[in-house]
């Protein structure tokens, strides 16, 4: 009865109760959305990933084989050869290299990379990034220019994981540099 304060009361509360619950139904489907596009995102993620590292690892690789086809044919020259072992070296540290690296990114997703912070200088990182890289700048045919200040920049950090920033960031701009091209740092 339309009259009835009490069943007024009672329909206005179970109106108001199921406007809340209407309200985290919707909430939880917003979430839900949400959650959805998070994992398809982080499966896209995954799958770029996978296939970068896949391309990254195959590329020395393929170097090193063509290089070891040719060197089995027993019909280079001297400096050819040279040339070839040269590439079969330099490829097999890149591939011990990224091989390391992905061990590193598994180890930081679960929790169990170590990092040894202490001072450090990132000029020391920057001059051993190079050391590592001239190899393959020399065989790209790009200069590398190192521009250091004295008395160099001192942080706290990983002195492992700074030169293997500075090496990564340097084999990516060999990588990216024309044949002939410089690399400043």
């Amino acid at each position: 009865d339309a009259k009835d304060p009490e069943a007024m009361m009672k329909l206005r509360s179970r109106i108001a109760e199921l406007r809340r619950a209407r309200r985290e139904s919707e909430m939880r489907a917003r979430e839900a959305q949400t959650a959805k596009e998070d994992g398809e995102n982080a499966h896209r993620m995954k799958d770029e990933f996978l296939s970068t590292i896949s391309h990254e690892l195959r590329t020395p690789l393929n170097a090193v084989l063509g290089w070891v086809h040719l060197l089995r044919t027993g019909k280079l020259d001297a400096p050819t050869e040279a040339r070839g072992l040269e590439s079969i070296d330099r490829n097999i540290r890149l591939q011990a290299q990224l091989t390391s690296d992905l061990l590193d990114v598994s180890k930081a997703l679960t929790g169990k990379l170590h990092v040894d912070l202490r001072p450090a200088l990132l000029d020391d990182a920057v001059r051993q990034a190079v050391l590592a890289a001239m190899p393959a700048a020399t065989a790209k045919g790009v200069k590398i220019e190192v521009a250091l200040t004295e008395p160099g920049v001192a942080v706290l950090g990983d002195p492992t994981r700074l030169r293997q920033i500075a090496w990564q960031l340097l084999a990516n701009a060999i990588k990216f540099t024309a044949r002939g091209g410089t690399v400043e740092i």
